[in-house]
C-alpha cells in the first residue's frame, strides 16, 4: 500500500525512517491490571519462580518440597498453579487486534507471546497470537529469541513486527517474539499469554539485531518519557500510568534516585533501612525495582535483623525462606531513598499462609539469587515512577 502524504510527514517528524514509529495519539494513558482468577498465594512457589527467572537453580530442599523433579533428558518439572502471575494486563496485537493478557515485567526486556507457532504440547488454554490473521504482521528475517531459566529450561522462537496497542497508544512496528517452545512453568499458567518487558532494551534477547521494548519505542510520543506504578493490596487491581504522574495517588513529594543501566535493569541504591520503631541504619543497598517479582529480597543480614524481631520466626529451608506464626503482628520495614523514607506496613509482609498456623514472609534473603530485588511487596507501599530521563526512579509514600 502506498503511504499517504500525511503518513510520510509524520514519519519524517519522528526521525525519518526509524522503525516502530507510533501514529498520532494522546500522550498519556492509564491501564488497569486484571487479576488472574487461577492465582493462589504460595510463598515457596514464588521463591522458586524468582530463582528460575534470574537463572539460578532452585535450592534442593525447596525443590524437593515443591515436587520439582530434577530435569533430565526428556523430562521436565511440573509446576503448581501457585506459580501463576497474580496480575495481568490486556494488550492488543495486530490488525484486526488480537487481545492477549500479558505480565508487565520491569525485570526483563522481551515482548514474547504464545502463538500459532507454539507447539501444541506447550499450550494449555492460553490465547495464541496468530500472525497470519494480522494484515500488519511481518516476519523479521532470521530473527530469533531465547530466554534460559535456572532449571535448565528455556523459551524461544521467531520474531515478527506488528502493531501493539496498550491503553490507546500504538507502536506500529513493534517486535513481537513468537514462542515455538515454552518452559513448562509458563505452559501451566493457562491465563498468561506472554510477557511484556519494561526493563532497558539492552536486555532484549533478539538476534541478530536486538530489538527495542514497547516503552522505548513509545516514550518519545508520551507527554513525559516515563511510566508509574500504583500497586494495591487486598486483591485490588493496581494501575500503570504512562506519560504522566498522577498526583492523586501519593502523599508528600516524590524522592528520586539515580538508576544504573549497566545490567539493563532499573537498578538503584537504597540508603538504608529500619525495622519497626528501631533506629534507621545507613547502608547502601543496591537492588532493582521489578514488577515481575512478588517478594522483597534483601541481604541476609538485613533479613535476619528483621525476622529476629518476630517471636517464633525461623528460616525454613524446605519452605525456601522465613516462616512465622500467623498470629504474630509483624513490624514495619522502612527503606531509604536518599533522605526520604518508604515504609512497608507489617501487614504487607505477611505474604500468605504456609502450613497450619504458620505463614510465609514477604521479606526473604537474596543470597542465592545474586541480586537484591524490590518486588511487589515493596512496590505496593509506594507510588513508583520509572523515568527514562536520567534515568531515575521516583518513590512517593501512599496513605495506607
Amino acid at each position: 500500500m502506498i503511504p499517504s502524504p500525511s503518513t510520510l510527514v509524520l514519519v519524517s517528524a519522528f526521525l525519518g525512517a526509524v522503525s516502530a514509529v507510533p501514529a498520532p495519539q494522546p500522550g498519556r494513558f492509564t491501564v488497569n491490571q486484571t487479576r488472574n482468577a487461577n492465582f493462589r498465594r504460595h510463598g515457596p512457589a514464588q521463591v522458586a519462580k524468582t530463582y528460575l527467572k534470574y537463572g539460578r537453580p532452585v535450592p534442593a530442599e525447596l525443590a524437593a518440597a515443591l515436587g520439582l523433579a530434577k530435569r533430565s533428558e526428556g523430562s521436565t518439572p511440573t509446576y503448581p498453579e501457585e506459580y501463576d502471575s497474580e496480575w495481568l494486563t490486556p494488550v492488543q496485537i495486530g490488525t484486526p487486534s488480537q487481545t492477549l493478557n500479558l505480565d508487565f515485567d520491569t525485570g526483563s526486556s522481551d515482548l514474547w507471546v504464545f502463538s500459532t507457532d507454539t507447539s501444541s504440547r506447550y499450550v494449555d488454554g492460553q490465547t495464541q497470537y496468530s500472525p497470519s490473521k494480522s494484515s500488519t504482521s511481518k516476519k523479521l528475517s532470521n530473527g530469533r529469541w531465547s530466554i534460559s531459566y535456572g532449571d535448565g529450561s528455556s523459551s524461544s522462537g521467531v520474531v515478527y513486527t506488528d502493531v501493539v496497542k496498550i491503553g490507546g497508544l500504538s507502536v506500529t512496528s513493534q517486535a513481537v517474539e513468537s514462542a515455538q517452545t515454552v518452559s513448562s512453568s509458563f505452559t501451566e499458567e493457562s491465563n498468561l499469554d506472554g510477557l511484556l518487558g519494561l526493563a532497558f532494551s539492552s536486555l532484549n534477547t533478539v538476534t541478530p539485531t536486538q530489538q527495542k521494548t514497547w516503552f522505548d519505542n513509545i516514550k518519545s510520543s508520551l507527554d513525559s518519557p516515563l511510566f508509574a506504578v500504583d500497586f494495591k493490596v487486598g486483591g485490588v487491581a493496581g494501575t500503570y500510568d504512562f506519560g504522566f504522574i498522577d498526583t492523586s495517588k501519593y502523599t508528600g513529594s516524590i524522592a528520586y534516585t539515580t538508576v544504573s543501566t549497566r545490567q539493563g535493569f532499573w537498578e538503584f541504591s537504597s540508603t538504608g533501612y529500619a525495622v519497626g520503631s528501631g533506629a534507621f541504619k545507613s547502608s547502601s543497598i543496591d537492588g532493582i525495582a521489578d514488577t515481575g517479582t512478588t517478594l522483597l529480597y534483601l541481604p541476609s543480614t538485613i533479613v535476619s535483623a528483621y525476622w529476629s524481631q518476630v517471636s517464633g520466626a525461623k528460616n525454613n529451608n524446605a519452605a525456601g525462606g522465613y516462616v512465622f506464626p500467623c498470629s504474630a503482628t509483624l513490624p514495619n520495614f522502612t527503606f531509604g531513598i536518599g533522605s526520604a523514607r518508604i515504609v512497608i506496613p507489617g501487614s504487607y509482609i505477611n505474604y500468605a499462609p504456609y502450613s497450619g498456623s504458620t505463614c510465609f514472609g514477604g521479606i526473604q534473603s537474596s543470597s542465592g539469587i545474586g541480586i537484591n530485588i524490590f518486588g511487589d511487596v515493596a512496590l505496593k507501599a509506594a507510588y513508583v515512577v520509572f523515568d527514562s530521563t536520567g534515568p531515575r526512579l521516583g518513590w512517593a509514600s501512599k496513605s495506607t
